[in-house]
């Protein structure tokens, strides 16, 4: 029997297939409001178009210099995904990236997404939207488009996957870290809002190990499902941190406590010569990582190396400057703190004192 005989009787269709283009510009139509939401100077098109659209001149710059940077929420997603609790994936989403273009001084105008899935849910895609709104808004950016991918064959289920795109800008010579690091200078700590989208196999295992659930109390925080607790979404540090370089508080480098924790993450910004040295008693440490580490077992420099501990940011500083720098962050409601030193650097380029009250 030829393959034309094993047809239905009237051909088959791009839907029976499992893509439903309907779908799609259902989903375009429900988030145009929150995409509308997130307007600023230099971004003020419609999405729907094939390519976004961002006025440098209009924005107010006069001799910018682009910064990109893109990222994922890793296996974070799968908590999201298991619970139905997509209302604030986006904005971990925007957060990853815009908070790798503000260490470089840069201020993020514009962010485009890509969520693909096996079968397009017109309302997980409209919550999840939502959130990446909210992260701009926050953020300061404009969602200026993205592109949504329904695959059957390549996911299962439910599940789906997120990156995103953002593009900032800063006047040529303002970008960070400056050339003028030097031992002596103070690190400023900024809280993180708890584990943020890194290390998230890790706590998945840990809460496989612990067999709890996660509709039940978390044992960290009893006020809140474990799920809610650890879908806490990552803290934004655009708009602080900006208004601090504007207000020429003598910030000299950031550094996005990410992946890789402090250990890998400190001397991206740093030159080769200096170290960093840390006092970890002098950092608040979340209950959340003290959970991780008991049911884990997980050694402190694990921990330093995996999670952020509690600091989503740090802030490199002339030393006079320090105080100046905390007071400015805690006014703008952050809690910043000195937690160390920038030094000659020896056989390790960051090193601790004390330890972590976990």
């Amino acid at each position: 029997m030829s393959d034309a005989q094993n047809l239905p009787p009237n051909g088959l269709s791009y839907k029976q297939a499992g893509v439903d283009i309907d779908a799609g510009n259902a989903l375009v139509e429900a988030i145009k409001p929150a995409v509308r939401s997130t307007r600023r100077p230099g971004a003020d098109a419609e999405i729907g178009g094939f390519g976004g659209l961002f006025d440098l001149k209009a924005a107010g710059f006069v001799d910018p210099i682009l910064v990109a940077a893109n990222d994922g929420v890793g296996t974070k997603l799968k908590i999201a995904i298991d619970t139905g609790q997509h209302s604030t994936i986006g904005i971990d989403l925007v957060a990853m990236c815009v908070n790798d273009i503000i260490v470089q001084g840069a201020e993020p105008l514009f962010f485009l997404d890509y969520f693909a899935t096996g079968r397009l849910d017109v309302a997980t895609g409209t919550a999840i939207v939502e959130g990446i709104a909210e992260g701009c808004r926050i953020a300061g950016c404009a969602l200026i488009g993205g592109e949504t991918a329904e695959m059957p064959g390549m996911y299962h289920g439910k599940d789906y996957d997120l990156a995103g795109f953002a593009v900032g800008a800063a006047e040529r010579g303002t970008l960070l870290p400056r050339n003028d690091l030097q031992a002596g200078d103070a690190l400023v700590a900024i809280a993180s809002s708890g584990i943020h989208s890194n290390g998230f196999s890790l706590v998945r295992k840990i809460v496989e190990i612990a067999g709890t659930d996660w509709y039940l109390p978390a044992p960290f925080a009893e006020d809140m499902t474990l799920a809610d607790a650890l879908l806490v979404p990552t803290r934004i540090y655009v708009k602080p941190l900006l208004s601090a370089l504007k207000a020429g508080i003598g910030i000299k480098a950031l550094a996005h406590i990410t992946g890789g924790g402090f250990i890998d993450n400190i001397p991206r910004v740093l030159p080769e010569a200096l170290g960093a040295h840390i006092d970890l008693s002098a950092i608040t440490v979340p209950p959340v990582f003290g959970w991780l580490a008991r049911v884990g077992g997980l050694e402190e420099r694990e921990m330093l190396r995996t999670f952020n501990c509690g600091v989503g940011m740090l802030a490199a500083v002339a030393a006079e400057d320090a105080q100046k720098l905390v007071d400015h962050l805690n006014a703008a409601g952050e809690t910043a703190a000195i937690v160390g030193r920038l030094t000659e650097r020896g056989t390790e380029p960051v090193t601790f004192e004390n330890s972590l009250t976990l």
